[in-house]
């Protein structure tokens, strides 16, 4: 009879705390403190309130293990690290989501301000057009 961690490919939508902890080769008590320690980590009850994991959390699991005994990073370092990942991960969705209309509106104001550049100087177009031509020098050179 095989495991679940010789079978990888065996997907399954939710696992206990000793089959997590087999896939991951770290102790279920292990698995209870970081639980306590990280916010981040969190898998579902189930009946009788056992632990319920998903593949995230596996996924989290193995990445606070790589933290810790890998890069070597302390219980904090993990913390932040988690949470600068987490920031930058919503600065990305966030940009991703912009709506069209605030990206059109974004653009009439940036071709606003080329048109009053180019009313103080008017060759600014020129270079503009020169540098953006793929050359990479000016009209001047």
């Amino acid at each position: 009879m095989s495991t679940t961690a010789e079978q990888p490919n065996t997907k399954k939508l939710f696992y206990k705390i000793g089959e997590v902890s087999e896939l991951t080769q770290v102790p279920t008590y292990v698995l209870r403190f970081w639980e306590s320690e990280f916010k981040f980590l969190k898998p579902g009850k189930g009946p009788g309130r056992r632990r319920t994991y998903v593949d995230r959390d596996i996924e989290t699991v193995r990445a606070i293990k790589r933290l810790l005994y890998d890069e070597g990073y302390t219980l904090e370092g993990v913390r932040k690290k988690w949470g600068r990942k987490v920031k930058a991960e919503r600065n990305v969705a966030a940009i991703k989501e912009l709506p069209e209309d605030v990206l059109a509106h974004v653009r009439a104001e940036l071709s606003d301000v080329l048109k009053i550049l180019d009313s103080y100087g008017g060759s600014s177009q020129k270079k503009r057009r020169t540098t953006s031509s793929g050359s990479g020098r000016s009209a001047a050179r």
